[in-house]
């Protein structure tokens, strides 16, 4: 077959599996995500069977992604989000997303190290596992809270932290990633001394976070012009969907800023813009971006399905044990030190809301595309990924399947307590 031919062959491989998730999905009555991840594992265990090759490799798999399944997902994650309740949550998602996940970040990293206490894992390759499992992941979280009854606010606020905080590890992970690299092509020692002064890491920061927003601001105003000049439904969701990937591949691949952020504000400012035609053609914008969002979020568990081995749990569970129980600690210690200094930028978060923040921090997408873009000249990155692919099934097995319990129960509570005020004011 010709490499066209071979590139449909693969597509249709992969989306087929997504479809016997979904399916496998309904009829075990368990998450979209655990159906997908299983499909995932079968396919993989047919393909020397049928002789079938997908075409994923560990060189292709960052840009795969990335640059065609990210942009589908974080679009549609931002579309969703309220604007007047992103404004007056900015303060604090915004505090969260950038002190709250170099805490926990750097927290991580300090678990990690002293967990395993291994001379062939160095403290940069604790540093790396840190910064990747400080992301998590926005389409997961959003799609366990729409499922329960959730205050919107409280929506708002996870739906804006976790696209930000994308963002902001992505960042760190560059950086950390750049000054693991320069130990391994000067034949330094593997514990190496990082490449980037404070002031240096700072102002990288700096551009690439704010970058992003203005790319994003000025795609999204551009994008809502095209829209209105176009005013017809079938052009204005071609645009937006056209608007995602040329946003991100634009930010990334030209600009050199964040993409995540520049796709978020674009989505953000393009919904702001085109309110007043929500009713008219833009009425079927949701019901699209619905349907690619699940297609999507149900391929990037496919894929992950297709590239965990066995023999990660037989020789790396003990750091996969570690791994869990660090990032699962961090994230809850980073919560709850930044959550009281968010009464000073913005609205002060409940303290049922820290735990929900906490607990349901769930590792996804992002986790695995960060650790699957890791150089194998790296003599750690074995570990690294059997760790982070450890902390994305418990998110998933656990964390995921339980946070939905614990908001309705927190729903029931303040129900109880709202029906109990009642009461009392009626008598």
């Amino acid at each position: 077959m010709d490499g066209v031919t071979t590139l449909v062959g693969q597509g249709l491989y992969m989306a087929m599996a997504a479809v016997t998730g979904l399916m496998l999905a309904r009829v075990l009555r368990i998450d979209n995500t655990l159906g997908c991840l299983i499909a995932g594992v079968v396919a993989g265990i047919l393909l020397p069977v049928i002789e079938f090759d997908t075409g994923i490799r560990a060189d292709n798999l960052h840009q795969l992604v990335f640059f065609v399944i990210l942009p589908v997902l974080i679009f549609e994650a931002a579309w969703r989000i309220e604007p007047k309740l992103l404004k007056r949550w900015m303060g604090p998602i915004l505090l969260l997303s950038t002190l709250g996940v170099a805490i926990c970040a750097l927290l991580t990293a300090v678990l990690i190290y002293y967990g395993i206490r291994h001379p062939g894992f160095p403290w940069i390759a604790a540093l790396l596992t840190g910064t990747i499992l400080a992301a998590t992941d926005p389409v997961a979280v959003i799609n366990k809270l729409r499922q329960t009854r959730a205050d919107k606010e409280l929506l708002t606020v996870v739906e804006g932290e976790s696209l930000f905080n994308d963002a902001a590890s992505i960042v760190l992970f560059s950086l950390v990633l750049g000054a693991a690299m320069h130990t391994v092509v000067e034949g330094a020692e593997v514990t190496g001394v990082p490449l980037f002064g404070m002031a240096d890491m700072s102002l990288y920061f700096t551009v690439i976070f704010f970058g992003g927003l203005a790319l994003g601001l000025m795609c999204g105003l551009l994008t809502a012009i095209v829209v209105l000049f176009l005013g017809s439904a079938g052009a204005a969701l071609a645009t937006l969907v056209l608007s995602a990937f040329g946003t991100f591949y634009l930010a990334e691949h030209v600009v050199h800023v964040s993409g995540i952020l520049a796709v978020m504000v674009c989505a953000v400012v393009t919904r702001i813009c085109l309110r007043e035609q929500e009713d008219t053609f833009l009425a079927d914008v949701g019901p699209t971006w619905e349907w690619l969002g699940l297609l999507f979020s149900a391929l990037i568990f496919v894929i992950m399905g297709l590239v965990i081995t066995p023999g990660m749990f037989t020789s790396q569970w003990l750091a996969m044990l570690i791994a869990i129980m660090a990032a699962v600690g961090a994230r809850a210690l980073a919560i709850f030190l930044v959550a009281p200094l968010c009464r000073f930028v913005g609205p002060p978060l409940l303290k049922p809301w820290r735990l929900v923040l906490s607990w349901g921090g769930v590792r996804g997408v992002i986790a695995l595309a960060l650790v699957l873009s890791l150089p194998t000249e790296l003599p750690y990155w074995y570990t690294i990924q059997a760790m982070v692919f450890g902390v994305v099934l418990f998110s998933l097995l656990v964390q995921g399947t339980s946070t939905r319990f614990l908001i309705n129960r927190m729903a029931d509570a303040e129900a109880e307590k709202l029906e109990g005020a009642r009461s009392s004011g009626g008598h």
